[in-house]
């Protein structure tokens, strides 16, 4: 059977050029790269027809064989949280990003054609005021085929966290966002905390979750990788999807 490899990392960059400078370089190892709090820099300053002071061009950083999908800012306050890369080995997929269902500066919605359907994979970075969260819960997007939902979720929690013993509300409306595109939690190969603190006074936590249709062979069988952080405070997250002329299959 002729099968393409989605082959999926997902990290919280902690707007960090670097990280994602290094991600990108590595890119015989992964073919979509979800980021969360990507950096966003000064290209350079561009003629304005508005006023007598150039403007300046502001974004993210681009690297050979990868194409970028992020919501255009409005201005200069409304940066997206969220972006993904796509390598051009996969994009006979026909990988397109999808503003007109999910609108919103920390929420990205792709998705890419396989035997005459349309599956999409959903990337997310929920502030503590959980502004992603309160956005999908309140829009009817009606996206079926959704084969992943995955990011950083800032909720802590004693069902993913082993070490937190307390229930928090936010996760009832997650689950319920989850459950609306027909996706559960999936649970890691080995437990491990997602978010590391810079201090003796505050935990590591879990924060960084994956979500997937709960009859897919894949479903709790993402890896966390802490010891790739790099630079940043969160651990990035793994996991391969096969994709078959036929069919998907997840493993």
């Amino acid at each position: 059977m002729n099968c393409d490899v989605l082959k999926f990392f997902s990290q919280n960059v902690w707007k960090n050029k670097l990280i994602i400078n290094t991600i990108l370089e590595i890119k015989f190892l992964y073919n979509i790269i979800f980021i969360q709090e990507p950096s966003w820099l000064t290209i350079h300053f561009i003629p304005s027809p508005n006023n007598c002071e150039e403007e300046l061009l502001v974004g993210v950083p681009h690297y050979p064989n990868w194409l970028t999908f992020t919501r255009t800012p409005t201005n200069q306050s409304d940066f997206p949280k969220v972006l993904i890369y796509i390598n051009i080995c996969v994009l006979h997929l026909y990988f397109f990003l999808w503003n007109d269902i999910l609108n919103h500066r920390d929420i990205s919605c792709i998705s890419f054609s396989n035997q005459r359907s349309i599956y999409f994979m959903i990337n997310i970075y929920s502030d503590f005021s959980q502004l992603a969260l309160k956005y999908l819960k309140d829009t009817e997007s009606n996206t079926h085929n959704v084969i992943i939902m995955t990011g950083d979720f800032n909720i802590r929690d004693s069902i993913w966290d082993f070490n937190f013993p307390f229930h928090s509300s936010h996760s009832d409306s997650l689950f319920d966002i989850a459950d609306s595109f027909s996706l559960d939690i999936s649970k890691p190969l080995e437990n491990s905390s997602t978010r590391f603190s810079n201090n003796d006074y505050n935990a590591n936590s879990v924060l960084d979750l994956v979500f997937l249709h709960p009859s897919s062979p894949e479903f709790n069988c993402h890896s966390i990788h802490p010891d790739w952080r790099l630079l940043s405070d969160h651990a990035l997250i793994t996991i391969d999807i096969y994709i078959c002329k036929e069919r998907i299959s997840h493993t």
